[in-house]
């Protein structure tokens, strides 16, 4: 097996998360994991090759990784990172996204690099960036 990223994410509601994620960006659920309290300890969602972490970060535990970790709406909306995901039918994408009121914080405009391309937010304001430019191409 050759070493892969899977990032990882807090959410304030993952269980609200997981269904938007699902419904807007096109991910499935692999594995989701409810505590004790119904709270999501642990999920994996996937959309193609791609896979991605989330859980629960309500109260911010004090376990060994969650209390690390703060959503972008806790922080002013400021993000330390962002997510890139190669699209194949950019266009479409976007127009679904945007149908389904996604804050859009760079539209939809080809880029120099090559492809097309365009920046939103989740319902938590994490950023994400789609487009059609592949760079392992």
């Amino acid at each position: 097996m050759r070493e892969r990223i899977i990032p990882t994410m807090m959410f304030r509601d993952a269980e609200k998360a997981i269904e938007w994620l699902c419904s807007v960006f096109g991910f499935e659920r692999k594995l989701v994991v409810p505590g004790e309290d119904g709270k999501i300890v642990h999920a994996q969602l996937v959309c193609g090759d791609a896979m991605i972490m989330l859980s629960d970060g309500s109260g911010h535990n004090e376990d060994n990784y969650g209390h690390l970790n703060r959503t972008p709406n806790e922080i002013e909306g400021y993000n330390t990172a962002g997510f890139y995901m190669y699209v194949e039918k950019i266009d479409a994408h976007y127009e679904k996204v945007k149908s389904a009121g996604t804050e859009i914080v760079l539209d939809n405009v080809d880029q120099d690099y090559g492809g097309r391309g365009y920046t939103c937010k989740d319902l938590e304001g994490h950023l994400w960036s789609f487009g059609s430019y592949s760079p392992w191409e």
